[in-house]
């Protein structure tokens, strides 16, 4: 038998940096984790280059059946601290669109500064670790796994997601909640790329590669950011980002494909001073041909300016700033960067991470019902969450 202070489930960013909160207090911690090694999710993440955060973290980036919850975390542990560590360890980072943080070199650099870190304040952490049963003493918690019985004062529960199961994702966090009784949130993928219906997929799939800086909206939020047409439906950034506020079952996304004009005032401008030009000619000029082609029908694209009336060039504009489709499904926790959903934080501290009705067991980062836009918020939760928890375990 193992005994140690702590034992913290999962060695991705959330584990590894509540383990090195706690062991800075003394305090002997284990990092437990089924794969053989630690931080895939952190290495793979922002291209290889790991988007850590971004310079402007609100609670407003974050959704969660508790949009309060997160506030606590955020503003105890910001962008600026973890910036501090990144200096103290002279990681190269660079900042691109929207205040996103990136790595100049690789994500590598994040993970071997978090291991130094764990290595520094003395913590353990045990891989190819299989957890196979679990359960809580008065003075603890008592883990069975193939590597030997393990206990411990306090239990963390770091274990991520569903996202990407290739890379080890599991429900193990929420199975670990629901022996405990602590209710979850229903869990849905999120930053997906989403699939269209049989009969759009079969007119945009043409389309895949072509990439517009759109608008994408629906009743609860708008981005602006660039869609991307894939063979299977609609991808990037925007798409992904309103992926996470998407209801699946027949709800409509709207895409405004010109965002930063007014179509019909151009178009009625542009006839005004007499040009003769095709209305495909024209239209050219600011989207992909063909888009354009797929979007509207030959038959008005060939007439010419001085034959288009108001009602026509209105509707035309109605259909390229207001082009509504419904979404057939999400591409699934494959493809998805997130998970939406998780412990529901009605059960848990928002100070301390530390589940209300179970003493010593803590839920941290991405097993929590708190999810990030797309852009360095979900690593910002994961230090954040963990960087409370740490301070009490």
């Amino acid at each position: 038998m193992t005994e140690t202070d702590v034992i913290i489930i999962g060695a991705g960013a959330s584990g590894l940096m509540c383990a090195i909160e706690a062991g800075k207090r003394g305090r002997q911690v284990m990092v437990l984790d089924h794969a053989n090694k630690a931080g895939k999710k952190i290495l793979m993440s922002g291209g290889g280059r790991c988007n850590f955060t971004n310079y402007s973290i609100e609670p407003d980036n974050f959704i969660s059946n508790n949009p309060h919850f997160c506030k606590s975390a955020l503003s105890r542990y910001t962008q600026w601290d973890f910036l501090a560590l990144i200096a103290r360890h002279q990681i190269p980072y660079h900042e691109r669109d929207h205040g996103q943080l990136f790595c100049n070199d690789s994500a590598k650099d994040i993970l071997t500064m978090l291991l130094k870190e764990c290595a520094d304040v003395g913590v353990i952490v045990q891989l190819n670790t299989a957890i196979e049963s679990l359960q809580k003493l008065p003075n603890g918690f008592h883990l069975k796994t193939n590597q030997g019985d393990i206990s411990s004062q306090s239990l963390v529960v770091a274990t991520g997601g569903l996202s990407i199961p290739k890379m080890g994702a599991s429900p193990f966090g929420y199975k670990i909640a629901e022996q405990f009784g602590i209710p979850v949130v229903p869990t849905r993928a999120g930053l997906v790329p989403l699939t269209l219906q049989p009969e759009d997929k079969e007119q945009f799939s043409p389309l895949s590669g072509i990439a517009v800086l759109c608008s994408v909206s629906n009743k609860r939020q708008t981005f602006n950011e660039n869609v991307l047409f894939t063979h299977r439906g609609l991808s990037g950034p925007a798409v992904l980002q309103i992926s996470s506020y998407w209801l699946s079952g027949g709800e409509s996304v709207v895409i405004d494909l010109l965002p930063a004009l007014n179509l019909a005032t151009e178009l009625k401008a542009k006839r005004q001073q007499k040009l003769k030009n095709t209305l495909k000619t024209i239209l050219d000029g600011y989207l992909p041909k063909r888009l354009v082609s797929c979007l509207l029908p030959e038959e008005v694209l060939t007439l010419s300016l001085p034959d288009l009336s108001d009602r026509q060039i209105q509707n035309i504009a109605d259909q390229l700033h207001n082009w509504t489709i419904k979404p057939g499904g999400t591409e699934g926790y494959r493809t998805a960067e997130v998970t939406v959903g998780g412990v529901d934080c009605e059960a848990l501290s928002s100070k301390t991470m530390e589940s209300k009705q179970v003493p010593g067991l803590y839920f941290i980062g991405e097993v929590v019902d708190v999810t990030g836009w797309l852009g360095g918020y979900n690593f910002q939760w994961a230090w954040s969450s963990a960087w409370c928890a740490g301070q009490y375990v």
